[in-house]
């Protein structure tokens, strides 16, 4: 159906929000039986990848040059990695860094986010470790004491790691507590539920599969709206001094494994 060239979709100097219907599948060289929805990437000006992988059943990951995370919204994985094979379902995810070799099959029909970012290495920090874990057994916070509004942290902190991967769940009617402007970027893919988020001076109504991308410095706020929690998976570089660059990770890791 045609809807006269009307979208929810919105690409400003200093956000994006896109929206299903604007979404368009394209195959990765490297991969088998995958098609990507491709949501940021440098072309638009951010310093990481985000993607949704769309696999068939035993679609294939291709090789990255990058670090990468996973986090499964539908179907299942099976991940290799250090000599185990890991299922990953449904709200499964998985921290893969630069040097380790990894193999990543599609067990089911799976879609599944993916994030890659060259890695930014800290003088004197250990080498970060891959982790694989499921998101409905982590443990929630309360930001900033609002008991309305839980983060589960899905990557490790401190040195070796150079970026964040959160789910937030917003009680309906609840809302940040602040207008917020900081030097990170992020990338949000909404999970459930709906509501209004600030980009910039623009509001938008978003909903459940529409993602956001935010530069360093636009202006954010959201506010959950209807009869069930709001959920996004969010995504921003972490622990690293602004004048920090990325390291050699255009080159490709020594053997790697798909």
């Amino acid at each position: 159906m045609h809807h006269l060239g009307s979208t929810r979709s919105s690409l400003k100097s200093d956000h994006l929000l896109q929206t299903p219907d604007t979404f368009i599948r394209t195959p990765l060289a490297g991969a088998e039986g995958v098609e990507f929805v491709i949501h940021a990437a440098p072309q638009l000006g951010a310093r990481f990848t985000q993607m949704t992988a769309e696999f068939t059943g035993g679609g294939t990951l291709g090789p990255t040059r990058a670090q990468r995370f996973l986090y499964v919204l539908d179907g299942g994985l099976e991940l290799q990695i250090a000599g185990q094979t890991h299922a990953l379902g449904r709200g499964g995810f998985a921290y893969l860094p630069l040097s380790a070799p990894h193999a990543v099959r599609a067990s089911m029909p799976a879609r599944v986010a993916v994030i890659e970012k060259c890695y930014e290495r800290e003088s004197g920090a250990a080498r970060p470790e891959f982790v694989v874990g499921d998101e409905s057994k982590m443990a929630g916070t309360p930001l900033m004491g609002d008991a309305d509004l839980m983060v589960r942290a899905l990557m490790p902190d401190g040195p070796p790691y150079d970026f964040a991967v959160n789910t937030m769940t917003y009680a309906p009617g609840a809302a940040l507590s602040m207008v917020e402007i900081h030097v990170m970027e992020h990338g949000l893919l909404m999970l459930e539920g709906g509501g209004i988020y600030r980009l910039g001076d623009s509001w938008y109504p978003v909903t459940a599969g529409d993602f956001i991308w935010m530069a360093p410095w636009c202006p954010q706020w959201f506010g959950a709206i209807g009869k069930v929690p709001a959920k996004y998976l969010i995504y921003k570089d972490w622990n690293r001094h602004p004048l920090a660059g990325p390291s050699s990770a255009s080159t490709p890791p020594s053997g790697e494994v798909r």
